[in-house]
């Protein structure tokens, strides 16, 4: 005969059983525990459950497992009957999201097999780790893109990478975006790589049409590599070739497994695949943490260099999940990810249809770049294999020599009736080089060379080798107004120097030049015929990007003046994982511009080839093109500033402009119309990119005491760091 709790036992068993279809729908789980103002972490230790499995019971990916499901609809039954449902309360049905139409693919696509469902981690989190920052209300902006990118392609439903991260025990979990956390059987590199190929369901939906979609990537943390086998930081000489020795066991796990690696071996950034199967890649990116993949300096701050190594996994992977559903999955370093990023806005090739066969080929595309050409002497650096033989080793190229087109590098002294002013005030361009993208014609294809005193095309982009030094900006005329131009840099030269005599221009300078009134007489030239406005959609992804971003952190674009102002001296206090996006869009501008041109890292000696040049986005001139474009646009405004209120800077670095003025605010100082709005075709406060915003704030006595200790030799642009002229250095 059964004792009582023998009865008892299997009566729980029954309620169990009960139990597993009783549960409310997910939001309403979710609208229950707000409404007790519970966390997640609270009914995690009181289920002996995961923070992260909480969170998937509440936006439904997972469901609870008995015993903590019966405990779990207990607790929910209870606050049902404290906390009922109002009218308000109840959520709306979701709406149906149609299948997005992406257009035809390059080549005919197989069906795609469904993988089996990952199980998810139910096991209890170590209590050293803390719970997942939540964001605040405002900052869900983000959220429907990855969502519905998630919604509209089953094969990424996770999204585009996760973090991977290994327990006290070895248990190895993949954090999600969503707050997904996933059970990885994978003991070894080689089993994390298929899992992820078959189970994760891992990736990015391709950016255009005719591009390819991401491969997942994986974001190993310190203790995933104890887990594998791998070192926890490399050595100076494993540092220095960036991979791990091919002897090294886990590279050696890797080849017995099939698996294939690239030239770069297994480093920061390692790519592992098998072959494709039909058009569908098989191809896992690893992006090793604690071997410096994310620099600090793009991906971190500066004061805290150990952040990206001490971020929880979950709240890591929401960083990295909201910059590639923003900009792209990162692909490497910022830069990297920003060249790339173009390519997968303009893709080199699309399928086309052949009308004898009936069969799809591949074919150029008109409006992207799609192979190598013939190198400018003028427009390449100084190591690059063209100029062998051609210079001495140390000859410094003069700009008849060579294309200086660069930002601006310009400082002059104070007048005596600028000392006057108590304060320089230095504001700076959001995204100088993106917005001088903005609309900018580039060349596609090779250079032509037009010799015999070519007339000069704004219409062509290229190199044009002219005589500017006759152009005197001393006495401009600016709308009726004259500027005194000698108060200001010359828009021909980095230096701000007036040029002597014959210089290689980008068209845009050239260009500026004819804009101004001035004559040009070009001697040669070096043009491309085959023109787009290539950057356009790479600058209108970064801006919006940019814009969101800092929406996030509450700085909108309908701010102004002094609300502005505020806004952005608090926004890393409100959302500071914003505040890191905030700093990786940024470099990511800036680096691909500069990822145009890329010089050589001493791989190879003087003169040699090296990497970078095998590149199709290997084009000095568009690097060029893009920095005429902001040193001389920056000119422009500089006029129109100068017009409108006799107002001259003393100083500028690349998009920093100083101004001495009688406030330490740039209200004080930027001139406005009668009806308080900013001087047209000036410098305008706000958050979009080619807009200012307040650099920082010094006194005329900081800088006087500047030049005086440092004999006039530097840019006071580059040290006035903070809005505060008595606190330390900062953004």
């Amino acid at each position: 005969m059964s004792t009582e709790n023998e009865l008892f036992s299997a009566v729980d068993a029954l309620l169990d059983q009960v139990a597993q279809d009783d549960l409310p729908t997910p939001a309403e789980r979710k609208r229950l525990r707000e409404a007790a103002g519970l966390s997640q972490a609270q009914i995690a230790t009181a289920l002996g459950a995961r923070r992260e499995a909480v969170g998937n019971w509440e936006i439904g990916k997972t469901e609870p497992r008995p015993p903590k499901r019966a405990a779990y609809a207990r607790l929910l039954e209870g606050l049902a009957a404290r906390f009922p449902a109002s009218a308000a309360d109840t959520p709306a049905p979701a709406p149906v999201i149609p299948e997005a139409f992406t257009g035809p693919a390059p080549v005919p696509a197989p069906a795609v097999e469904a993988p089996a469902a990952p199980a998810t981690a139910v096991r209890p989190a170590p209590a050293a780790k803390p719970a997942t920052t939540s964001r605040r209300p405002g900052a869900k902006k983000a959220a429907p893109k990855t969502t519905a990118a998630a919604a509209v392609d089953p094969r990424f439903e996770n999204g585009p990478l996760a973090v991977i991260d290994a327990d006290a025990d070895g248990q190895v979990s993949a954090y999600c975006i969503g707050g997904l956390v996933l059970d990885v059987p994978a003991k070894t590199i080689p089993a994390l790589v298929d899992w992820t190929l078959a189970e994760a369901r891992l990736g990015q939906a391709r950016l255009h049409r005719n591009g390819r979609d991401a491969d997942p990537v994986l974001v190993l943390t310190p203790a995933a590599l104890e887990r594998f086998g791998l070192p926890a930081a490399l050595s100076e000489e494993e540092r220095n070739a960036s991979r791990l020795p091919a002897g090294h066991k886990v590279v050696k796990q890797i080849e017995r497994a099939g698996l294939q690696m690239t030239q770069r071996g297994l480093g920061p950034w390692a790519r592992i695949y098998r072959d494709p199967e039909g058009s569908r890649r098989r191809c896992v990116q690893l992006c090793i943490l604690p071997w410096n993949a994310l620099d600090v300096r793009e991906w971190g701050r500066k004061d805290n260099p150990q952040l990206l190594l001490t971020m929880h996994p979950a709240d890591l992977v929401q960083y990295l999940g909201l910059y590639a559903a923003r900009v792209m999955t990162p692909r490497g370093s910022t830069a990297t990810t920003g060249l790339e990023l173009m390519t997968a806005l303009r893709p080199p090739t699309r399928a086309e249809k052949d009308e004898a066969t009936g069969e799809f080929k591949p074919a150029f595309n008109a409006d992207a770049l799609t192979a190598l050409y013939k190198v400018v002497d003028c427009e390449v650096p100084d190591e690059h294999p063209s100029l062998k033989g051609k210079f001495a080793r140390h000859h410094l190229r003069t700009p008849a020599e060579m294309l200086m087109e660069e930002p601006y590098d310009w400082c002059r002294p104070l007048t005596d009736e600028e000392c006057a002013n108590p304060y320089l005030v230095a504001v700076d361009l959001n995204m100088s080089f993106a917005a001088a993208a903005n609309s900018l014609t580039v060349g596609l294809n090779g250079p032509t060379h037009l010799t015999g005193n070519p007339a000069f095309d704004p219409a062509l982009p290229g190199s044009w080798l002219v005589d500017l030094s006759h152009v005197d900006m001393s006495r401009v005329r600016v709308g009726g107004r004259t500027v005194d131009g000698d108060r200001l840099p010359s828009p021909f030269t980095p230096k701000g120097d007036r040029p002597e005599g014959l210089a290689w221009y980008a068209t845009p300078t050239v260009a500026y030049a004819v804009e101004l009134g001035f004559d040009v007489a070009p001697i040669e030239a070096y043009v491309r015929t085959q023109t787009s406005r290539y950057l356009d959609a790479w600058y209108k992804r970064l801006r919006d990007a940019y814009v969101d971003t800092m929406a996030d952190m509450d700085v909108t674009t309908d701010l102004q003046g002094q609300e502005f102002l505020e806004a952005m001296a608090r926004r890393k206090q409100v959302d500071p994982t914003m505040a890191l996006l905030e700093t990786a869009i940024k470099a990511t501008a800036k680096g691909a511009i500069g990822k145009l041109r890329q010089r050589s890292r001493g791989q190879v000696p003087y003169y040699e080839p090296y990497p970078a040049l095998e590149r199709w986005t290997w084009r000095p001139d568009i690097r060029a093109a893009v920095l005429a474009s902001q040193r001389t646009g920056m000119h422009r405004k500089l006029l129109k500033t100068a017009a409108a209120a006799d107002l001259y800077p003393v100083a500028i670095g690349t998009d920093a402009i100083v101004y001495p003025s009688p406030g330490p605010s740039p209200l004080d100082v930027l001139p406005t119309t009668p009806e308080g709005k900013p001087v047209p075709g000036g410098f305008r406060l706000g958050v979009s990119p080619g807009m200012v915003k307040h650099q920082g704030t010094q006194t005329v006595l900081w800088a006087e005491q500047q030049f005086e200790e440092r004999g006039g030799v530097f840019n006071i642009a580059n040290l006035i760091k903070t809005a505060d002229p008595t606190a330390g250095e900062g953004e």
